[in-house]
């Protein structure tokens, strides 16, 4: 199913969705225990799981093996992330006819990261330098390929764009080459989502926008996390990270509890869902769209 069917019988009910992201194991236990994870997610009602690219595209066959399998043999939709990373138009082509000969609706069409030890993105000769441009070209033969398309939004701008009217500017030309449904980077400041959301209405954009939310589980997770992507710590919230450094417990439970109340006030606010980035930790994740579905904030 696509997922803006998903978010529309979801808005007609008066309710979220919720979804869940997930990187390729490196080893077949990995992969067990990625599918473990998803069934034990079910009963929860998650609306979809993706599956990421590794640095540069690297898992590239892996993630589409993944989506296919997780579509086929679970009761979740799945959605396959797809970069320009690496990637000529051949390549994403080709890439592209078998998601769609598997079945598979739901593309997150993303520029990528520049591999390891990359300081600055460089296209394929015969590929793409921006996402637009992807979403452009997937849309270009569309009784070919009927993919529900997401792309990426940057509540405080995107790390190599820190001007935000730039930023927006990108935003629109996605949504303008065809992107269904944008995703948010992550961030621990609500202001910033629904500020930028704001923002994008004026612009002229009109399509959902989901917040992601990432649950940490160590102060350092989370140093590191932000300084990839360049959101902004909140003070109160750096004051209690840094009371929890040495304690590793700690800094799990202010992780969860906070994400929690950041999801109970996104939800409570208007969001149509939340996109959990778990970082393949979905007992912190579970327990958080636990607590939600018990308390539906959405409600208040």
């Amino acid at each position: 199913m696509r997922i803006t069917d998903l978010l529309r019988f979801a808005r007609e009910r008066g309710e979220p969705i919720f979804s869940f992201e997930f990187f390729p194991p490196k080893t077949e236990e990995g992969v067990k225990a990625l599918f473990q994870t998803v069934e034990a997610l079910r009963p929860l009602g998650p609306a979809y799981v993706c599956v990421t690219y590794g640095a540069g595209g690297s898992t590239r066959a892996r993630t589409i093996e993944l989506v296919k399998r997780l579509r086929q043999d679970t009761e979740v939709e799945a959605m396959a992330h797809l970069t320009c990373v690496g990637a000529s138009r051949d390549d994403l082509t080709s890439v592209l006819d078998e998601l769609a000969e598997a079945g598979v609706h739901n593309v997150m069409a993303l520029r990528g990261d520049p591999p390891r030890g990359q300081g600055a993105f460089t296209p394929h000769a015969d590929g793409f330098r921006h996402a637009s441009e992807l979403v452009a070209f997937i849309r270009s033969q569309p009784q070919r390929w009927r993919f529900c398309l997401g792309a990426a939004a940057y509540p405080e701008g995107h790390v190599e764009t820190r001007d935000l009217a730039l930023d927006l500017r990108h935003t629109r030309e996605k949504v303008d080459a065809g992107a269904d449904f944008l995703v948010t980077q992550l961030f621990f400041d609500n202001a910033h989502y629904f500020t930028f959301s704001e923002r994008a209405r004026a612009a002229g954009i009109t399509v959902p926008i989901v917040p992601g939310i990432m649950p940490f589980h160590s102060v350092e997770q989370v140093e590191r996390m932000t300084a990839m992507c360049g959101a902004a710590i909140p003070r109160a919230l750096r004051a209690a990270m840094e009371v929890r450094r040495e304690d590793p417990d700690g800094a799990r439970e202010l992780g969860l509890a906070y994400a929690t109340l950041q999801c109970a006030d996104l939800l409570r606010r208007g969001a149509p869902g939340v996109h959990f980035y778990t970082l393949n930790r979905s007992p912190t994740t579970r327990a958080i769209l636990s607590a939600l579905r018990a308390s539906e904030p959405w409600r208040g």
